[in-house]
């Protein structure tokens, strides 16, 4: 049995704080988490955290729509995960407005500054990934504010408000955030003293059960109350901004920020076993990988009445190693990309990849796309997913990540802001890549918020963090959901499994999984030819994500699923 399992240094420390944890979880329907679900009436807010799922469900009741709430979850999110996304980061967003029966995609992420490619190639890998080098310009205050504009019901600054009390009063600390602050503790003693002021109280990790202000972010809300959109992207903000990229190497301008613009576009789409599918665009790739797969898996007869069992997991597998080459040379920032996307799904190139992932072989084939394997799709990416329904049928499906745990691990002074290091999901040594760097474009994410209907009416809303094994966990809970006609509890609490290609080691083909994976299935599956990795214990959510979901209820009123892999929680009235 070619299956390993350690858990040294940062992973056996959080093994030791979630064990007591993971023996009071009760297996449900023979699924190894057991998923909050919470049911309502009128509305529904699924998020990372507590407290700001409740900002969403207050926003909501004192007569806002979904997208007030939104403004309302992103922000306070930012503010009590400050490792997983905020101001400094970026946003793509899914909204189905119930009037009009149409669904919306805003593309709000990140895009690097006024580079000199040239020198910037001439610098250390590492300054894609951390420090000033490593930041992109923030896009997901433009977002919220291009959504509430077009969209929102309640004024600008009371969407604003639960996020600033937040910030001023100080978000809980959770076990897990303690956690999550813990792995990164290198990164916040590393050298920048804001975010060690900000996030490391007395020198010390923030203690459980504690509250962490942080008056700075408040008066940047501040200014984003008052100013809108301007507040972040001109004035004091922006300058402080722009002063410490240039201290710090970065080349980010005023005229950057001042000149940044959220996209509203076109989601994409699938047709899959009487469902339609939507999901993010380019420049993400996640949509476009997991959605491929469900393609070409359309017609599959899966044995055994499990997705999980090994025969089932290998003839995905055969798939993914098709599609997974295929999506990173088509998608990126471009306008080819959409039409890559179709032709991808077309017919004859979903037959052509049903014939490849059926030949009667395990070997990885020859492909060229490690350059655009950034940091940022290393196990530790940081991203949060949030969810929110209101009365009237309105939909807010929303991913927000500023790529790695604390981002580039810097503040700019005075601003409360922790800054994103996107410049690592760009492609460095191919510049053919459609990820090729370059000023002002927007490196592409493997984020991807999808909404899936029936007969034209939104059935279910779901996203996940978690960076490359985003486009897999979604695979699995959606073909569990659509194709076994599983519960959506069970299709998320259930064993996660992720297909690795380890380029750097001789393109080493890997499943791994979490522990919870039978005896039996790592045996047959590795006679199949695959290297069975087991990452965690279930549940653990440190590799996998924790999935947020929101059913509508044929019924009337909603039903919220909030994954314990991570902080997440649901909350409705």
């Amino acid at each position: 049995m070619s299956a390993s399992f350690s858990l040294s240094g940062w992973r056996r420390s959080f093994t030791v704080a979630v064990a007591f944890t993971l023996l009071g979880v009760i297996a449900w329907a023979n699924v190894p988490v057991s998923v909050e679900v919470v049911k309502a009436a009128h509305g529904m807010v699924v998020a990372g955290h507590p407290q700001a799922a409740q900002a969403g469900v207050d926003v909501l009741q004192a007569g806002g729509n979904a997208i007030d709430a939104a403004v309302a979850v992103s922000l306070a999110l930012g503010v009590a995960e400050p490792y997983s996304s905020g101001l400094g980061g970026k946003l793509m967003l899914l909204y189905y407005e119930a009037s009009s029966r149409r669904t919306y995609a805003l593309d709000a992420m990140d895009a690097a500054g006024s580079l000199d490619v040239t020198a910037y190639l001439r610098r250390p890998e590492e300054d894609h990934s951390y420090g000033y080098g490593s930041v992109c310009v923030p896009g997901l205050a433009a977002g919220l504010w291009t959504a509430h504009q077009k969209w929102g019901r309640q004024p600008w600054a009371d969407n604003i408000a639960p996020a600033l009390k937040l910030a001023r009063a100080g978000f809980e600390v959770l076990p897990k955030t303690h956690i999550f602050f813990a792995e990164q503790e290198k990164k916040l003693r590393r050298g920048d003293a804001e975010i060690a002021r900000l996030y490391l109280p007395d020198g010390k990790l923030p203690v459980v059960g504690t509250h962490l202000a942080n008056a700075d972010l408040a008066r940047t809300l501040e200014l984003l109350a008052q100013h809108g959109r301007d507040g972040f992207y001109r004035g004091p903000v922006a300058a402080a901004i722009v002063a410490a990229s240039a201290q710090g190497g970065g080349a980010l301008t005023l005229d950057d920020l001042a000149h940044y613009e959220a996209r509203l576009v076109e989601p994409i789409g699938l047709d899959f076993r009487g469902y339609h599918l939507l999901a993010s665009p380019p420049p993400t790739n996640g949509a476009p990988l997991f959605l491929t797969i469900m393609k070409a898996l359309e017609d599959e007869t899966f044995g055994g009445g499990s997705l999980r069992s090994a025969a089932n997991l290998d003839r995905i597998g055969r798939v993914w190693r098709e599609v997974q080459p295929l999506v990173q040379r088509s998608i990126g920032d471009a306008p080819v990309a959409y039409f890559n996307y179709e032709k991808m799904i077309a017919p004859d190139s979903i037959a052509a990849i049903r014939r490849r992932a059926r030949a009667p072989t395990v070997a990885v084939p020859a492909v060229a796309w490690q350059d655009d394997t950034g940091a940022s799709e290393s196990a530790m990416a940081a991203t949060t997913h949030f969810l929110v329904a209101d009365s009237a049928g309105n939909i807010v499906c929303a991913t927000q990540s500023q790529s790695l745990h604390f981002g580039a691990g810097v503040v700019p002074p005075g601003t409360g802001v922790v800054l994103n290091d996107s410049m690592s999901n760009f492609a460095y040594t191919d510049p053919r890549s459609i990820n090729y760097v370059a000023p002002g474009k927007r490196p592409r994410s493997t984020i991807a918020p999808t909404i899936v209907f029936r007969s034209g009416r939104p059935i279910l809303a779901i996203g996940i963090p978690g960076a490359a094994r985003i486009p897999t966990a979604l695979l699995q809970a959606l073909l569990d959901r659509l194709a076994f006609d599983r519960p959506l509890r069970e299709a998320i609490g259930d064993t996660r499994v992720h297909f690795e290609l380890n380029w750097r080691k001789d393109n080493q083909e890997s499943l791994q999984a979490e522990a919870s994976l039978p005896a039996a299935d790592i045996t047959a599956l590795s006679r199949l030819g695959w290297k069975v990795e087991l990452a965690e214990p279930a549940g653990a959510g440190q590799i996998f994500g924790g999935i947020n979901a929101i059913e509508v209820n044929a019924a009337g009123g909603y039903t919220g699923y909030a994954d314990p892999r991570r902080t997440n929680a649901a909350r409705g009235y």
